[in-house]
């Protein structure tokens, strides 16, 4: 099915949201604003053995594109005179005596070092855990509606090895931004939600974007996200459309919508939430070892035979959600998926494949005078 907001059919569109599903997904959702105009559709079903589809500009939880919010926030509060980007963070956050070499900027951009409280993976192919995340079968899902809180998360973490001394290397942590979310507090005096409300989500007109704390629902209407795991000698399937995202925290605890995606990317790479001197230090991409897939502050800075493409991507527990535009914002690209996620993470490859579909068929021939403002 598609929602077509313009005379534009774009059968092309729609084929390749069938095909995602059919590689595995239950479900899937898509925007794409562009020369065109706007054009939305879905495929797939919003729960299992069920007939309904996705429902267009449902609820999704939108894992790491919280990150990118929260990103903008915290330049925000730099923009206001607030904090200092380049400022140790243990200046305003004394009680973890964090090495005084971590910048503010090093969290944004992964380069702190610090242990991925969710667990992390080495390049000999160990694993470290950390919290029972969804990397732990039936312990994360016996323990789905538990309540973490910010500081425990930031204490186990800092109770592992760094990776790396500080601004020597880049590794993906979910520490980075539960600490960003804790300066954001400490040095507003107000929560994150009140914050991010205040200074995205209210300007923009955002109303289908939540900031939850410990909120178990996600609002109606919705596709439901399921995880399988191993119990007894069998495979069970559990709906944890509802949980406590308390365990990720500002790492990906966000709620929205692909039209709320949209209208925030937009506006983000389009200068209306950041000045131009920050916009572009955001944007400015930081090696992370990954062929054409840079990291800035909170976006990922893709390169793409087309050009330049800002991004982020996240999944949470059987629901992602993805969000691309071309660097002057024209074109966007916002989606949401729902899925059966497993500890063996058996839909990463499909999914891979799947982003590299859409941001060929989006912006293949879309970015090309982009790719001089790398």
């Amino acid at each position: 099915m598609s929602l077509p907001l313009t005379d534009q059919d774009r059968p092309q569109l729609r084929k390749v949201i069938e095909e995602i599903v059919e590689s595995g997904f239950t479900g899937m959702t898509m925007r794409v604003h562009d020369e065109h105009g706007a054009w939305a559709g879905s495929a797939g079903t919003a729960e299992l053995g069920g007939t309904d589809e996705p429902p267009i500009d449902g609820y999704v939880r939108i894992g790491s594109n919280t990150k990118t919010f929260t990103a903008t926030l915290v330049l925000q509060l730099v923009a206001e005179g607030v904090l200092d980007l380049d400022g140790p963070v243990d200046d305003h956050l004394p009680e973890f005596g964090l090495d005084r070499r971590i910048t503010v900027r090093m969290l944004l951009q992964h380069t702190s070092g610090i242990f991925n409280f969710t667990g992390e993976y080495y390049d000999d192919g160990s694993y470290v855990p950390g919290i029972p995340a969804t990397t732990a079968g039936q312990e994360w899902v016996d323990n789905r509606f538990k309540t973490y809180l910010p500081e425990e998360l930031v204490r186990l973490a800092l109770s592992k090895p760094a990776r790396f001394e500080p601004g020597t290397g880049w590794s993906y942590s979910n520490t980075n931004y539960v600490l960003a979310r804790l300066l954001i507090e400490k040095i507003t005096g107000r929560s994150v939600a009140q914050e991010m409300r205040r200074l995205i989500l209210d300007p923009l007109g955002l109303s289908g974007t939540v900031v939850p704390t410990t909120e178990t629902d996600l609002p109606q209407p919705h596709a439901h996200g399921y995880y399988r795991y191993a119990e007894d000698g069998e495979h069970r399937t559990v709906d944890v459309t509802r949980q406590n995202p308390s365990w990720i925290s500002s790492g990906g605890d966000m709620i929205s919508t692909t039209r709320d995606l949209h209208t925030f990317i937009s506006a983000l790479v389009s200068g209306k939430l950041l000045p131009a001197p920050l916009l572009t230090q955001m944007c400015t991409p930081y090696p992370t070892g990954a062929p054409g897939m840079d990291y800035g502050l909170g976006v990922f800075v893709l390169t793409t035979p087309g050009g330049t493409v800002i991004s982020h991507n996240g999944g949470m527990a059987g629901h992602a959600a993805l969000m691309y535009s071309t660097p002057d914002g024209a074109t966007t690209l916002t989606a949401s998926l729902n899925y059966v996620e497993d500890v063996e993470m058996t839909l990463g490859e499909p999914f891979q494949k799947a982003t590299q579909r859409l941001i060929e068929e989006v912006f293949g021939e879309k970015t090309g005078p982009a790719a001089s403002r790398r």
